[in-house]
């Protein structure tokens, strides 16, 4: 019988400077995505935090001898029909130091992110590859056995 696994959760130093924002995080080989709560009341001084947090991690990248390419960055707001109404004011986002526009999607791990989380995009793309690849077999289709 095995016992439980254990797994040790180890912050990068890059994952150290983001959580003394309160900015939580991913990491994927080379990309970093910050996630952050903001409320519409507060949404200044929660979108400055976001900044301030981007700023300190492009300074450990630059005093690592690393680039953030911050122009490749995405920028997206996630909501309810009524909080994306609250949220429209914000049509921009500093991500350190390049002002970037909030997306209506965005891709991550190759999921197409919509700002309500609806999924629409996605599925339109994954059946047009489907129809891609369906139709793409009739060259090939003489090749082929009927079993």
């Amino acid at each position: 019988m095995l016992g439980p696994l254990l797994f040790a959760a180890y912050a990068s130093p890059v994952g150290s400077i983001i959580e003394s924002f309160g900015v939580r995080y991913q990491q994927y080989a080379d990309d970093t995505q910050l996630y952050l709560s903001i409320r519409a009341d507060n949404c200044t001084h929660d979108l400055d935090v976001l900044r301030a947090c981007s700023t300190a991690v492009r300074d450990w990248y630059l005093s690592n001898n690393l680039l953030l390419n911050a122009d490749k960055s995405d920028v997206i707001v996630f909501g309810t029909a009524n909080q994306l109404r609250l949220a429209a004011a914000v049509d921009s986002v500093e991500v350190a130091g390049v002002t970037l526009p909030v997306a209506s999607t965005l891709k991550s791990l190759c999921v197409i992110l919509d700002q309500r989380l609806t999924f629409d995009h996605h599925a339109t793309a994954v059946v047009k590859s489907c129809n891609y690849h369906t139709r793409a077999i009739k060259h090939v289709r003489h090749l082929l056995s009927e079993s």
